[in-house]
Protein backbone atom coordinates (compact mmCIF):
# COMPACT_ATOMS: atom_id res chain seq x y z
CA UNK A 1 0.00 0.00 0.00
CA UNK A 2 0.89 3.47 -0.76
CA UNK A 3 1.66 6.09 1.21
CA UNK A 4 -1.80 7.78 2.49
CA UNK A 5 -0.54 11.77 1.67
CA UNK A 6 -4.10 12.94 2.12
CA UNK A 7 -4.65 11.27 5.37
CA UNK A 8 -1.04 12.84 6.14
CA UNK A 9 -1.77 16.15 5.35
CA UNK A 10 -5.22 16.33 7.44
CA UNK A 11 -3.03 14.83 10.59
CA UNK A 12 -0.51 17.77 9.55
CA UNK A 13 -3.49 20.29 9.39
CA UNK A 14 -4.90 19.92 12.80
CA UNK A 15 -0.99 19.79 14.33
CA UNK A 16 -0.46 22.96 13.17
CA UNK A 17 -3.85 23.98 14.30
CA UNK A 18 -2.85 22.98 17.98
CA UNK A 19 0.84 23.93 17.49
CA UNK A 20 -0.53 27.54 16.50
CA UNK A 21 -2.81 27.35 19.98
CA UNK A 22 -0.73 26.01 21.97
CA UNK A 23 2.05 29.51 20.74
CA UNK A 24 -0.85 31.68 21.13
CA UNK A 25 -1.53 30.11 24.90
CA UNK A 26 2.12 30.78 25.85
CA UNK A 27 2.27 34.35 25.12
CA UNK A 28 -0.78 34.75 26.96
CA UNK A 29 1.29 32.41 29.85
CA UNK A 30 4.11 35.13 29.65
CA UNK A 31 1.34 38.27 30.24
CA UNK A 32 0.34 36.26 33.62
CA UNK A 33 3.96 35.61 34.80
CA UNK A 34 4.61 40.11 34.28
CA UNK A 35 1.29 40.57 36.41
CA UNK A 36 2.54 37.66 38.25
CA UNK A 37 2.85 39.14 42.02
CA UNK A 38 3.70 35.44 43.58
CA UNK A 39 5.52 32.55 41.84
CA UNK A 40 6.06 32.90 38.25
CA UNK A 41 6.62 29.00 38.70
CA UNK A 42 3.06 28.58 39.65
CA UNK A 43 1.76 30.19 36.30
CA UNK A 44 3.44 27.43 34.73
CA UNK A 45 2.27 24.81 37.03
CA UNK A 46 -1.17 25.45 37.70
CA UNK A 47 -1.73 28.57 35.71
CA UNK A 48 -1.39 31.48 38.34
CA UNK A 49 -4.41 29.97 39.83
CA UNK A 50 -6.84 31.97 37.75
CA UNK A 51 -8.12 29.27 34.52
CA UNK A 52 -11.69 30.55 32.84
CA UNK A 53 -14.34 28.02 33.96
CA UNK A 54 -15.21 26.92 30.72
CA UNK A 55 -10.90 26.05 29.83
CA UNK A 56 -10.91 24.58 32.83
CA UNK A 57 -13.78 22.10 32.21
CA UNK A 58 -12.62 21.55 28.45
CA UNK A 59 -8.96 20.78 29.68
CA UNK A 60 -10.19 18.29 32.90
CA UNK A 61 -12.04 16.45 30.17
CA UNK A 62 -9.65 16.19 27.25
CA UNK A 63 -7.06 15.14 30.43
CA UNK A 64 -9.13 12.10 30.90
CA UNK A 65 -10.29 11.29 27.38
CA UNK A 66 -7.14 10.77 25.23
CA UNK A 67 -5.84 8.64 23.12
CA UNK A 68 -6.23 4.83 25.11
CA UNK A 69 -9.48 6.35 26.12
CA UNK A 70 -10.68 6.68 22.68
CA UNK A 71 -9.22 3.47 21.27
CA UNK A 72 -9.31 1.43 24.07
CA UNK A 73 -13.19 2.01 23.96
CA UNK A 74 -14.00 0.94 20.20
CA UNK A 75 -11.48 -2.23 21.18
CA UNK A 76 -13.30 -3.53 24.42
CA UNK A 77 -16.41 -3.20 22.49
CA UNK A 78 -15.62 -4.64 19.34
CA UNK A 79 -13.66 -7.67 21.30
CA UNK A 80 -16.53 -10.83 21.14
CA UNK A 81 -14.82 -12.35 24.18
CA UNK A 82 -15.70 -8.75 26.18
CA UNK A 83 -18.10 -6.91 24.62
CA UNK A 84 -20.15 -3.22 26.49
CA UNK A 85 -20.27 -4.98 29.70
CA UNK A 86 -16.45 -4.45 29.77
CA UNK A 87 -16.34 -1.18 28.16
CA UNK A 88 -16.78 0.63 31.36
CA UNK A 89 -14.29 3.27 30.75
CA UNK A 90 -16.60 6.38 30.63
CA UNK A 91 -17.98 5.53 33.57
CA UNK A 92 -15.12 4.80 35.81
CA UNK A 93 -13.89 8.05 34.58
CA UNK A 94 -16.90 9.77 35.07
CA UNK A 95 -16.77 8.22 39.12
CA UNK A 96 -12.72 9.53 39.14
CA UNK A 97 -13.82 12.89 39.07
CA UNK A 98 -17.28 12.81 40.83
CA UNK A 99 -15.06 11.41 44.01
CA UNK A 100 -12.33 14.04 43.61
CA UNK A 101 -14.99 16.60 43.58
CA UNK A 102 -16.22 15.17 46.57
CA UNK A 103 -13.49 14.50 48.69
CA UNK A 104 -10.32 15.78 47.57
CA UNK A 105 -10.86 19.14 46.08
CA UNK A 106 -11.31 20.56 49.47
CA UNK A 107 -8.47 19.41 51.14
CA UNK A 108 -5.71 19.74 48.64
CA UNK A 109 -6.79 23.59 48.13
CA UNK A 110 -6.72 24.38 51.68
CA UNK A 111 -2.97 24.73 52.09
CA UNK A 112 -2.70 26.36 48.48
CA UNK A 113 -0.51 23.36 47.69
CA UNK A 114 0.94 23.23 43.93
CA UNK A 115 1.87 19.67 43.40
CA UNK A 116 -0.20 16.20 44.73
CA UNK A 117 3.28 15.69 46.61
CA UNK A 118 3.51 18.56 48.48
CA UNK A 119 1.52 17.63 51.42
CA UNK A 120 3.79 14.24 51.69
CA UNK A 121 6.57 16.47 51.89
CA UNK A 122 5.26 18.73 54.85
CA UNK A 123 4.49 15.36 56.52
CA UNK A 124 7.15 12.95 55.72
CA UNK A 125 9.98 14.72 54.74
CA UNK A 126 12.30 14.18 51.55
CA UNK A 127 13.40 10.86 52.13
CA UNK A 128 9.66 9.23 52.44
CA UNK A 129 8.45 11.72 49.60
CA UNK A 130 11.38 10.78 47.05
CA UNK A 131 10.36 7.24 47.57
CA UNK A 132 6.64 8.20 47.10
CA UNK A 133 7.47 9.89 44.10
CA UNK A 134 8.97 7.03 41.77
CA UNK A 135 4.96 5.44 41.04
CA UNK A 136 3.63 8.45 40.44
CA UNK A 137 6.79 9.32 37.49
CA UNK A 138 6.55 5.72 36.78
CA UNK A 139 2.55 5.91 35.95
CA UNK A 140 2.97 9.50 34.15
CA UNK A 141 6.09 8.06 31.77
CA UNK A 142 3.57 5.41 31.20
CA UNK A 143 0.98 7.27 30.16
CA UNK A 144 2.71 9.19 28.10
CA UNK A 145 4.08 6.06 25.89
CA UNK A 146 0.28 4.87 26.08
CA UNK A 147 -0.66 8.00 24.44
CA UNK A 148 2.12 8.05 21.94
CA UNK A 149 1.85 4.33 21.22
CA UNK A 150 -1.89 4.71 20.15
CA UNK A 151 -1.31 7.19 17.85
CA UNK A 152 2.14 5.71 16.37
CA UNK A 153 0.05 2.28 15.60
CA UNK A 154 -3.04 4.28 14.26
CA UNK A 155 -1.09 6.40 11.73
CA UNK A 156 1.06 3.03 10.95
CA UNK A 157 -2.41 1.14 9.90
CA UNK A 158 -4.15 4.07 7.91
CA UNK A 159 -0.80 5.71 6.80
CA UNK A 160 1.54 3.37 6.29
CA UNK A 161 4.45 4.93 7.32
CA UNK A 162 6.57 3.93 10.07
CA UNK A 163 4.89 4.47 13.94
CA UNK A 164 7.98 5.01 15.21
CA UNK A 165 8.23 8.31 12.42
CA UNK A 166 4.75 9.04 14.05
CA UNK A 167 5.45 8.41 17.29
CA UNK A 168 8.82 11.08 16.85
CA UNK A 169 6.66 13.77 15.34
CA UNK A 170 3.69 13.52 17.93
CA UNK A 171 6.32 13.77 21.20
CA UNK A 172 8.23 16.53 19.62
CA UNK A 173 5.08 19.03 18.47
CA UNK A 174 3.37 18.41 22.42
CA UNK A 175 6.92 18.56 23.82
CA UNK A 176 7.65 22.04 21.80
CA UNK A 177 4.05 23.87 23.29
CA UNK A 178 4.36 22.31 26.84
CA UNK A 179 7.70 23.85 27.10
CA UNK A 180 6.80 27.17 25.87
CA UNK A 181 3.38 27.95 27.98
CA UNK A 182 3.10 24.88 30.43
CA UNK A 183 0.21 24.55 31.81
CA UNK A 184 -1.72 28.20 29.96
CA UNK A 185 -0.96 26.36 26.59
CA UNK A 186 -1.76 22.42 28.05
CA UNK A 187 -5.21 23.91 28.87
CA UNK A 188 -5.62 26.24 25.42
CA UNK A 189 -4.98 23.63 23.34
CA UNK A 190 -7.11 20.88 25.11
CA UNK A 191 -10.14 23.05 24.20
CA UNK A 192 -9.29 22.76 20.59
CA UNK A 193 -8.51 19.06 20.57
CA UNK A 194 -12.04 18.31 22.22
CA UNK A 195 -13.89 20.02 19.96
CA UNK A 196 -12.03 18.67 17.05
CA UNK A 197 -12.37 15.35 18.62
CA UNK A 198 -15.90 15.68 19.76
CA UNK A 199 -16.93 17.06 16.03
CA UNK A 200 -14.44 15.20 14.09
CA UNK A 201 -15.51 11.37 15.49
CA UNK A 202 -19.33 12.34 15.23
CA UNK A 203 -19.09 13.38 12.00
CA UNK A 204 -17.59 10.19 11.00
CA UNK A 205 -20.63 8.24 13.09
CA UNK A 206 -23.01 8.02 10.40
CA UNK A 207 -21.33 7.32 7.69
CA UNK A 208 -19.66 4.15 9.57
CA UNK A 209 -23.12 2.65 10.12
CA UNK A 210 -24.63 2.87 7.23
CA UNK A 211 -22.23 1.67 5.64
CA UNK A 212 -23.60 -1.72 3.26
CA UNK A 213 -21.05 -4.08 5.13
CA UNK A 214 -22.06 -3.45 8.62
CA UNK A 215 -25.31 -4.99 10.03
CA UNK A 216 -27.78 -3.33 11.86
CA UNK A 217 -26.33 -2.26 15.46
CA UNK A 218 -29.45 -2.83 17.41
CA UNK A 219 -29.76 -6.77 16.05
CA UNK A 220 -25.73 -7.38 16.53
CA UNK A 221 -26.18 -6.46 19.89
CA UNK A 222 -28.03 -10.01 21.19
CA UNK A 223 -27.53 -12.11 18.35
CA UNK A 224 -24.71 -13.43 16.25
CA UNK A 225 -24.41 -12.23 12.73
CA UNK A 226 -20.21 -11.99 12.09
CA UNK A 227 -18.88 -12.43 15.80
CA UNK A 228 -20.25 -13.15 18.80
CA UNK A 229 -22.98 -9.82 20.18
CA UNK A 230 -21.77 -6.99 21.10
CA UNK A 231 -23.10 -6.71 24.23
CA UNK A 232 -20.91 -9.07 26.23
CA UNK A 233 -21.59 -11.35 28.77
CA UNK A 234 -20.44 -10.80 32.55
CA UNK A 235 -20.35 -14.70 33.97
CA UNK A 236 -20.56 -15.04 37.71
CA UNK A 237 -17.08 -16.52 38.49
CA UNK A 238 -15.46 -13.33 36.04
CA UNK A 239 -17.48 -10.87 38.39
CA UNK A 240 -14.70 -9.66 41.47
CA UNK A 241 -12.19 -9.08 38.29
CA UNK A 242 -14.96 -7.15 36.97
CA UNK A 243 -15.29 -4.68 40.16
CA UNK A 244 -11.56 -5.12 40.31
CA UNK A 245 -11.40 -3.28 36.99
CA UNK A 246 -14.08 -0.39 37.54
CA UNK A 247 -12.08 0.64 40.75
CA UNK A 248 -8.59 0.47 39.17
CA UNK A 249 -9.79 3.40 36.76
CA UNK A 250 -12.12 5.03 39.04
CA UNK A 251 -9.65 5.44 41.95
CA UNK A 252 -6.53 5.14 39.92
CA UNK A 253 -7.01 8.70 38.41
CA UNK A 254 -7.10 10.65 42.29
CA UNK A 255 -3.32 9.95 42.11
CA UNK A 256 -2.79 11.78 38.76
CA UNK A 257 -1.11 15.41 39.57
CA UNK A 258 -3.00 15.97 36.23
CA UNK A 259 -5.88 15.90 37.99
CA UNK A 260 -4.81 18.04 40.89
CA UNK A 261 -3.13 20.37 38.57
CA UNK A 262 -6.72 21.37 37.30
CA UNK A 263 -7.91 21.63 40.40
CA UNK A 264 -5.76 23.68 41.84
CA UNK A 265 -5.55 26.41 38.66
CA UNK A 266 -9.38 27.39 39.48
CA UNK A 267 -9.41 30.55 41.65
CA UNK A 268 -12.28 28.80 44.17
CA UNK A 269 -13.27 25.60 45.45
CA UNK A 270 -16.39 25.81 43.61
CA UNK A 271 -14.89 26.49 40.21
CA UNK A 272 -13.13 23.62 41.23
CA UNK A 273 -16.04 21.00 42.15
CA UNK A 274 -18.18 22.17 39.05
CA UNK A 275 -15.42 21.75 36.90
CA UNK A 276 -14.94 17.94 38.08
CA UNK A 277 -18.84 17.92 37.79
CA UNK A 278 -19.23 19.14 34.59
CA UNK A 279 -15.70 16.76 32.97
CA UNK A 280 -17.90 13.62 34.61
CA UNK A 281 -20.94 14.48 32.43
CA UNK A 282 -18.52 15.18 29.33
CA UNK A 283 -17.01 11.82 29.84
CA UNK A 284 -19.50 9.42 28.78
CA UNK A 285 -20.63 12.04 26.07
CA UNK A 286 -17.37 12.15 24.74
CA UNK A 287 -17.00 8.44 24.39
CA UNK A 288 -20.15 7.46 23.25
CA UNK A 289 -18.47 8.08 18.96
CA UNK A 290 -15.90 5.33 20.07
CA UNK A 291 -18.11 2.69 21.35
CA UNK A 292 -20.59 2.95 18.36
CA UNK A 293 -17.99 2.52 16.07
CA UNK A 294 -17.11 -0.23 18.04
CA UNK A 295 -20.01 -1.71 17.35
CA UNK A 296 -20.07 -1.07 13.98
CA UNK A 297 -16.92 -3.13 13.37
CA UNK A 298 -18.77 -6.06 15.44
CA UNK A 299 -21.64 -5.63 12.95
CA UNK A 300 -19.65 -5.84 9.95
CA UNK A 301 -18.48 -8.69 7.43
CA UNK A 302 -15.34 -7.84 7.17
CA UNK A 303 -14.77 -9.97 3.86
CA UNK A 304 -17.17 -6.94 2.50
CA UNK A 305 -14.68 -4.72 3.01
CA UNK A 306 -11.97 -3.60 1.34
CA UNK A 307 -10.48 -4.80 4.36
CA UNK A 308 -11.16 -8.41 3.56
CA UNK A 309 -10.15 -11.62 5.35
CA UNK A 310 -9.44 -12.61 8.02
CA UNK A 311 -10.43 -9.84 10.00
CA UNK A 312 -9.00 -7.80 12.28
CA UNK A 313 -9.89 -9.81 15.41
CA UNK A 314 -8.59 -12.88 13.81
CA UNK A 315 -5.60 -10.67 12.57
CA UNK A 316 -4.92 -9.57 16.16
CA UNK A 317 -5.58 -5.89 15.23
CA UNK A 318 -8.36 -5.43 17.41
CA UNK A 319 -6.56 -2.88 19.72
CA UNK A 320 -6.37 -0.90 15.92
CA UNK A 321 -10.17 -1.47 15.22
CA UNK A 322 -10.90 2.47 15.38
CA UNK A 323 -8.45 3.72 12.61
CA UNK A 324 -9.54 0.00 10.90
CA UNK A 325 -13.59 1.01 10.86
CA UNK A 326 -12.65 4.75 9.69
CA UNK A 327 -10.71 3.49 7.18
CA UNK A 328 -12.77 1.26 5.52
CA UNK A 329 -16.47 1.42 6.47
CA UNK A 330 -16.32 5.44 5.63
CA UNK A 331 -15.84 7.60 2.28
CA UNK A 332 -12.17 8.35 1.24
CA UNK A 333 -12.36 12.16 2.54
CA UNK A 334 -14.61 11.31 5.63
CA UNK A 335 -12.22 8.95 7.02
CA UNK A 336 -9.29 12.16 6.70
CA UNK A 337 -11.45 14.28 9.76
CA UNK A 338 -11.96 10.81 11.33
CA UNK A 339 -7.88 10.37 11.55
CA UNK A 340 -7.65 14.29 12.60
CA UNK A 341 -9.50 13.87 15.26
CA UNK A 342 -8.41 10.78 16.73
CA UNK A 343 -4.67 12.58 16.20
CA UNK A 344 -6.69 15.76 18.48
CA UNK A 345 -7.81 12.72 21.21
CA UNK A 346 -4.36 11.37 21.61
CA UNK A 347 -2.70 14.85 22.03
CA UNK A 348 -4.68 15.60 24.28
CA UNK A 349 -3.29 14.06 27.42
CA UNK A 350 0.32 13.77 26.43
CA UNK A 351 0.78 17.29 27.49
CA UNK A 352 -1.07 17.05 30.96
CA UNK A 353 1.11 14.21 31.67
CA UNK A 354 4.34 15.20 30.33
CA UNK A 355 3.91 19.05 32.58
CA UNK A 356 2.08 16.90 35.22
CA UNK A 357 5.31 14.99 36.12
CA UNK A 358 7.45 17.78 34.95
CA UNK A 359 5.68 20.05 38.02
CA UNK A 360 6.86 17.78 40.58
CA UNK A 361 10.21 17.09 39.66
CA UNK A 362 10.43 21.25 39.44
CA UNK A 363 9.27 21.86 42.39
CA UNK A 364 9.10 18.66 44.73
CA UNK A 365 12.74 17.54 44.11
CA UNK A 366 14.85 19.77 42.72
CA UNK A 367 13.52 23.27 44.88
CA UNK A 368 12.78 20.93 48.09
CA UNK A 369 15.73 18.97 48.20
CA UNK A 370 18.60 19.06 45.43
CA UNK A 371 18.62 22.85 45.66
CA UNK A 372 16.36 24.57 48.06
CA UNK A 373 17.55 28.18 47.37
CA UNK A 374 16.57 27.61 43.88
CA UNK A 375 15.62 30.64 42.28
CA UNK A 376 12.00 31.21 40.28
CA UNK A 377 13.82 31.29 37.00
CA UNK A 378 15.87 27.84 38.06
CA UNK A 379 12.69 26.09 38.67
CA UNK A 380 11.13 26.95 35.58
CA UNK A 381 14.57 25.87 33.93
CA UNK A 382 13.85 22.96 35.70
CA UNK A 383 10.79 22.30 34.55
CA UNK A 384 11.06 22.71 30.69
CA UNK A 385 14.06 20.10 31.27
CA UNK A 386 11.95 17.41 32.59
CA UNK A 387 9.64 18.11 30.32
CA UNK A 388 11.60 16.78 27.58
CA UNK A 389 13.10 14.17 29.18
CA UNK A 390 9.98 12.64 30.22
CA UNK A 391 8.36 13.11 26.53
CA UNK A 392 11.70 11.59 25.06
CA UNK A 393 11.29 8.41 27.28
CA UNK A 394 7.59 7.88 27.16
CA UNK A 395 8.01 8.41 23.07
CA UNK A 396 10.98 5.49 23.26
CA UNK A 397 8.79 3.02 25.58
CA UNK A 398 5.82 3.53 22.45
CA UNK A 399 8.35 2.35 19.89
CA UNK A 400 9.18 -0.37 21.50
CA UNK A 401 5.71 -1.83 21.61
CA UNK A 402 1.97 -1.48 20.08
CA UNK A 403 0.14 -2.41 22.87
CA UNK A 404 -2.09 0.42 23.93
CA UNK A 405 -3.74 -1.36 26.22
CA UNK A 406 -0.68 -2.45 28.39
CA UNK A 407 0.64 0.49 28.81
CA UNK A 408 -3.10 2.08 29.73
CA UNK A 409 -3.30 -0.77 32.07
CA UNK A 410 -0.34 -1.18 33.79
CA UNK A 411 0.09 2.51 34.73
CA UNK A 412 -3.03 2.81 36.48
CA UNK A 413 -2.13 -0.39 38.37
CA UNK A 414 0.61 0.96 39.10
CA UNK A 415 -1.23 3.80 40.88
CA UNK A 416 -4.37 2.22 42.27
CA UNK A 417 -1.67 -0.58 43.90
CA UNK A 418 0.55 1.78 45.41
CA UNK A 419 -0.73 5.29 45.60
CA UNK A 420 -4.02 4.93 46.26
CA UNK A 421 -3.55 4.26 49.70
CA UNK A 422 -0.81 7.24 50.30
CA UNK A 423 -3.72 9.66 49.17
CA UNK A 424 -6.01 8.09 51.06
CA UNK A 425 -3.54 8.12 54.32
CA UNK A 426 -2.76 11.56 53.82
CA UNK A 427 -6.08 13.31 53.57
CA UNK A 428 -8.16 11.70 55.84
CA UNK A 429 -5.76 9.69 58.19
CA UNK A 430 -3.03 11.77 58.61
CA UNK A 431 -3.28 12.47 62.40
CA UNK A 432 -2.91 8.41 62.32
CA UNK A 433 0.09 7.68 60.15
CA UNK A 434 3.75 8.65 60.10
CA UNK A 435 6.58 8.25 57.70
CA UNK A 436 7.29 4.97 58.99
CA UNK A 437 3.73 3.28 58.29
CA UNK A 438 4.15 5.14 54.66
CA UNK A 439 7.67 4.02 53.71
CA UNK A 440 6.24 -0.04 54.66
CA UNK A 441 3.63 0.72 52.81
CA UNK A 442 5.36 1.59 49.78
CA UNK A 443 7.35 -2.00 49.83
CA UNK A 444 4.62 -4.24 51.09
CA UNK A 445 2.69 -3.24 47.47
CA UNK A 446 5.44 -3.47 45.67
CA UNK A 447 6.27 -6.82 46.85
CA UNK A 448 2.24 -8.07 46.95
CA UNK A 449 2.24 -6.46 43.20
CA UNK A 450 5.30 -8.37 41.98
CA UNK A 451 4.46 -11.65 43.79
CA UNK A 452 0.98 -11.57 42.13
CA UNK A 453 2.90 -11.15 38.26
CA UNK A 454 2.07 -9.66 35.16
CA UNK A 455 1.77 -11.67 32.21
CA UNK A 456 1.75 -8.43 30.05
CA UNK A 457 5.14 -7.52 30.88
CA UNK A 458 6.66 -10.76 31.75
CA UNK A 459 6.13 -10.68 35.01
CA UNK A 460 6.11 -14.34 36.49
CA UNK A 461 2.78 -14.94 38.91
CA UNK A 462 4.20 -16.45 41.86
CA UNK A 463 1.38 -16.01 44.64
CA UNK A 464 -1.78 -18.59 44.11
CA UNK A 465 -4.89 -16.75 44.74
CA UNK A 466 -8.44 -17.84 45.45
CA UNK A 467 -10.24 -18.72 41.79
CA UNK A 468 -7.42 -18.69 39.49
CA UNK A 469 -6.91 -20.40 36.43
CA UNK A 470 -4.21 -22.05 34.82
CA UNK A 471 -4.42 -21.50 30.94
CA UNK A 472 -2.53 -23.75 28.35
CA UNK A 473 0.46 -21.51 28.82
CA UNK A 474 0.62 -22.13 32.26
CA UNK A 475 -0.28 -18.93 33.78
CA UNK A 476 -2.77 -18.27 36.30
CA UNK A 477 -5.84 -15.78 34.97
CA UNK A 478 -7.06 -14.10 38.01
CA UNK A 479 -10.98 -13.78 38.93
CA UNK A 480 -9.90 -12.58 41.96
CA UNK A 481 -9.74 -8.53 42.86
CA UNK A 482 -6.06 -8.59 43.91
CA UNK A 483 -5.16 -5.09 43.13
CA UNK A 484 -8.16 -3.96 45.33
CA UNK A 485 -7.52 -6.45 48.28
CA UNK A 486 -3.72 -5.04 47.56
CA UNK A 487 -4.95 -1.28 48.03
CA UNK A 488 -6.89 -2.21 51.20
CA UNK A 489 -4.22 -4.12 52.47
CA UNK A 490 -1.68 -1.33 52.16
CA UNK A 491 -3.80 0.98 53.54
CA UNK A 492 -4.71 -0.85 56.94
CA UNK A 493 -0.93 -1.74 56.99
CA UNK A 494 0.08 2.41 57.27
CA UNK A 495 -2.25 2.85 59.92
CA UNK A 496 -1.04 -0.13 62.08
CA UNK A 497 2.61 0.42 61.60
CA UNK A 498 2.32 4.08 62.17
CA UNK A 499 0.54 3.35 65.28
CA UNK A 500 2.89 0.33 66.38
CA UNK A 501 5.83 2.39 66.08
CA UNK A 502 4.55 5.39 68.25
CA UNK A 503 3.53 2.65 70.73
CA UNK A 504 6.74 0.99 70.98
CA UNK A 505 8.17 4.57 71.30
CA UNK A 506 5.74 5.57 73.91
CA UNK A 507 7.24 2.70 75.99
CA UNK A 508 10.58 4.00 75.41
CA UNK A 509 11.44 0.56 73.16
CA UNK A 510 12.80 2.68 70.64
CA UNK A 511 14.15 6.41 71.20
CA UNK A 512 13.47 9.73 69.15
CA UNK A 513 10.35 8.81 67.78
CA UNK A 514 7.00 10.39 68.90
CA UNK A 515 3.53 10.77 67.41
CA UNK A 516 4.01 13.93 66.91
CA UNK A 517 7.04 13.83 64.99
CA UNK A 518 5.87 13.93 61.74
CA UNK A 519 3.85 17.02 62.32
CA UNK A 520 7.53 18.68 62.80
CA UNK A 521 8.65 17.35 59.22
CA UNK A 522 7.70 20.77 58.00
CA UNK A 523 10.99 22.17 57.24
CA UNK A 524 11.70 20.11 54.57
CA UNK A 525 9.29 22.00 52.67
CA UNK A 526 11.94 24.81 51.13
CA UNK A 527 10.14 28.34 51.46
CA UNK A 528 8.63 29.24 47.81
CA UNK A 529 9.77 33.10 47.56
CA UNK A 530 7.90 35.68 45.50
CA UNK A 531 9.80 37.35 43.02
CA UNK A 532 10.01 40.43 45.24
CA UNK A 533 11.73 38.10 48.19
CA UNK A 534 13.90 36.74 45.60
CA UNK A 535 15.11 39.93 44.59
CA UNK A 536 15.47 41.34 48.08
CA UNK A 537 17.36 38.17 48.81
CA UNK A 538 20.02 38.20 46.28
CA UNK A 539 20.45 42.29 46.65
CA UNK A 540 21.12 41.38 50.29
CA UNK A 541 23.47 38.38 49.27
CA UNK A 542 25.10 40.94 47.19
CA UNK A 543 25.61 43.78 49.68
CA UNK A 544 26.96 41.27 51.87
CA UNK A 545 29.47 40.13 49.57
CA UNK A 546 30.42 44.36 49.07
CA UNK A 547 30.89 44.54 52.34
CA UNK A 548 33.32 41.59 52.85
CA UNK A 549 35.79 42.51 50.07
CA UNK A 550 35.84 46.19 50.76
CA UNK A 551 36.76 44.85 54.93
CA UNK A 552 39.79 42.60 52.70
Amino acid sequence: MAVNWPGLASIGVFYLIVLGTGIWASRKSKREEKKCTGNRSEVAMVGGRNLNIWVSIFTMAATWVGGGYILGCAEVLYDPTKGLVWAFAPIACAMNLVIGALFLVKPIRSKNYVTLMDPFQEKYGNTIVAIIFIPALIADILWVACILGALGGTVSVVMDISSKLAVSISAAVAIIYTLLGGLYSVAYTDVIQLLLMLLGLWFCVPFILTSPSSANITVAALTELHQAPWIGKLELEDTGRWIDDILLLALGGICYQAFYQRVLSTPTDTQAKITCYAGAALCPILGMPSLIIGAAAASTNWNQTSYGSPSPYEQGRSGMILPIALQHLCPFYVSLVGMGALAAAVMSSVDSALLSAASQLGRNIFKNIVYKKASEKMIITVVKVSIFLCGGMGAGLAMMTSSVHLFWIVSADVLYSMMVPQVICIFYLSHLVNKYGACTGCVLSLLLRGLVGEPLIGLPDVLPLPWDKIQEDGHRYRLFPFRTVIMLTTTAIIVLVSRFVVWLSERGLLRGISDAETDKDVHHMAPVETDVEEKDRLNKEQSHLSEEVGRC
